[in-house]
């Protein structure tokens, strides 16, 4: 960064690093073990909508790379699709293999502007939900539990209870107005 950046305010961009989620398990026995939340075994991957003949080949490339196991391919109501992976809810190293293999893909064909973020979900044995949210482009995670879908309500305590959880294992947001939303996200 130069001295006019730092004068006019400018910062550069936090690269991603997508290694940060092979920390996930280590997170989510954390959680586990801590507030009783247990993995889902659904993790996704969001970006912008992109159509075409690119895009169906990159799918095609996801699908080689899991093993011919096909993403659920969603679109949510603000334009953006989510790649779905499944797996069984103990094989959350196998799943963030597979979220980071989805991620990288993306990235390589191009799409590394589009991407938006990667979730994970957990569920404790009320019915309690929480996602861990990968934030593409600053490189942090950050969790959401929706309390209340309809109203569009949060679980704030939740979500700053598992922030203290899992701060030592997991890259935090520190600026928590960046803690936005996924409602609709799937496994949370």
């Amino acid at each position: 960064m130069g001295i006019l950046d730092a004068i006019f305010g400018r910062s550069k961009q936090v690269q991603p690093n997508l290694d940060a989620l092979f920390a996930l398990p280590t997170a989510a026995l954390t959680l586990e073990a801590s507030a009783q939340q247990h993995p889902t075994g659904v993790g996704a991957v969001c970006f912008r909508q992109v159509e075409g003949g690119p895009f169906a080949r990159l799918k095609a490339d996801v699908t080689t790379l899991l093993g011919g196991a096909e993403p659920e391919e969603v679109h949510d109501d603000y334009g953006y699709t989510w790649l779905v992976v499944r797996r069984q809810p103990s094989q959350m190293s196998e799943l963030c293999t597979d979220l980071h293999a989805v991620n990288s893909t993306l990235e390589e064909a191009g799409f590394g502007p589009s991407l938006l973020c990667t979730t994970i979900g957990l569920r404790d044995d009320s019915g309690r939900s929480v996602a861990l949210v990968y934030l593409y482009k600053r490189g942090t995670f950050y969790p959401f539990a929706p309390l209340d879908a309809q109203r569009q309500e949060r679980d704030n305590a939740l979500e700053l209870q598992v922030r203290a959880l899992v701060g030592g294992d997991l890259p935090i947001e520190p600026d928590v107005s960046r803690w936005f939303p996924v409602w609709g996200a799937p496994g949370v």
